[in-house]
Parts: structure tokens; C-alpha cells; sequence
């Protein structure tokens, strides 16, 4: 199995996890964020020196790739294009929201009737997200919704459905359908990448290190207008 070090800057929380043979070996988190710019390059050296003691050599770099902060993406992004260039090794690309339903499913035993909802806070009642069921089959694709008392009305009528990330706590102000479930305290981590990043290292499912750019939330607020509703927010 590859070595990957995978890095998640998407939102306030800063993490890094390598992966080897199919378990962790290290991981770094803080959470009290956002502070990327100070810790993300001192966890990474951390990793490499831990590599280097264990005489371990890496395979490939995974990334978060949004959608998610401006900020927070650019200097995660950055970082790991600037190792596979240094070092020769492929870029991993890997959707923010997956790894958020990835972490869920980690830590509860969830039904395959039961859809999942990760969300990414944007603004005002604005948010992207997606939807999976339990087997992660995608449901829906990514969706710039605008939040209010009908969004999702037709998967709640038939499924029960489960709303986390930074995101959620805005629909759960206004989404009282019965069917509707929410959950704290998910959030992107760089420990539920490496399943994912694995899959993809095998699959040979590499980004272009050159031209790759992350999904960014601020291409969301600047071109949708005020109060528009977005196809797929129903």
C-alpha cells in the first residue's frame, strides 16, 4: 500500500495525516483556527521528519480540495503542489464534502435507506453541500443551495436524512421535517482522507500539478445574487 500524506485546510480546522499500509502512522490537528498559514507548514515538516525516521518514502500527497475558504484551500493547495513538484510524486485531489460523509460514516453505524448531507457554510443562508446515501453512492451532486424551510422537501418525504458540517446549524433553524437528522461535530480531518486517497492512488486518479485549482467558495458568493434560489434547492 501507498504512503500518502494527505492535508485538509478547507475550513477553520488545520490537519495532516499520513497514511501507509492501509492504517494512520502520524497525524496533526488543531482546531482553533483558522491559522493555517502558521501551522500547516510546521505539521508537514513534522511528518517529513517522521518519515525520514522511519525510513519511510513517499508515495503521493492528497489535498482537500473544497469547496471551501479562499484562505484556507490556497495554502493547503500550495503546500502540497510545492512537495510533488520538490519531490516528484502525484497529487491527489480529494472532494471536501466525500470526506466529511467519509468521517460520519467512521464513526456511526448509519442505514443504507439514510441519506447523508454534508454542508460547507458560505453566507447568509447560503451553502454548498451534497448528498449520498449510505453505501456513499451519490444522490445529488455538489449544490450551491440558498437554505429555507423547503429545501430538500422531496428526499425528506420518503428518507430519513442526516445534516452535518459547518453548514448544518443554519438549515437546522428552519428545516423541521421529521425525517430531518442532525449531527455536530463533523468536520473535515486529514484522518478520514486516507481511504479515499488510497482509492485514488490505485486508480491512478491523479490531478495535473500544474493547472490543478481548488473549489472555491468565493466563486459562489460573487456570482450568485441575493436571494436567488438555485436549481436543486427544492
Amino acid at each position: 500500500m501507498p504512503c500518502i500524506l494527505n492535508i485538509e485546510t478547507a475550513t477553520e480546522v488545520c490537519s495532516v495525516a499520513i497514511s501507509h499500509d492501509g492504517k494512520i502512522i502520524f497525524a496533526k490537528e488543531e482546531t482553533k483556527g483558522p491559522s493555517h498559514a502558521v501551522l500547516l507548514g510546521v505539521f508537514v515538516e513534522e511528518a517529513m521528519q517522521y518519515l525520514r525516521s522511519q525510513n519511510i518514502t513517499l508515495d503521493a500527497v492528497a489535498v482537500s480540495c473544497g469547496p471551501g475558504s479562499y484562505t484556507g484551500l490556497r495554502i493547503g493547495v500550495s503546500e502540497a503542489k510545492g512537495l510533488c513538484y520538490g519531490l516528484g510524486i502525484p497529487l491527489i485531489a480529494i472532494n471536501t464534502l466525500t470526506i466529511m460523509a467519509s468521517g460520519l460514516l467512521a464513526t456511526q453505524a448509519i442505514d443504507t435507506n439514510t441519506l447523508l448531507c454534508p454542508m460547507i457554510d458560505a453566507r447568509r443562508m447560503e451553502v454548498y453541500d451534497t448528498v449520498f446515501d449510505g453505501r456513499m453512492e451519490e444522490v445529488r451532486p455538489v449544490t450551491a443551495d440558498i437554505i429555507d424551510e423547503n429545501s430538500f422537501s422531496n428526499l425528506l418525504v420518503d428518507n430519513k436524512m442526516i445534516f452535518f458540517g459547518n453548514g448544518a446549524g443554519k438549515c437546522k433553524e428552519v428545516l423541521h421535517h421529521h425525517n430531518a437528522i442532525f449531527v455536530e461535530g463533523i468536520y473535515p480531518q486529514a484522518t478520514n482522507m486516507f481511504t479515499l486517497a488510497e482509492e485514488a492512488y490505485q486508480g491512478k486518479a491523479f490531478a495535473d500539478v500544474a493547472y490543478f485549482e481548488p473549489f472555491y467558495l468565493k466563486e459562489f458568493v460573487a456570482t450568485v445574487p441575493k436571494n436567488k434560489v438555485l436549481p436543486g434547492n427544492k
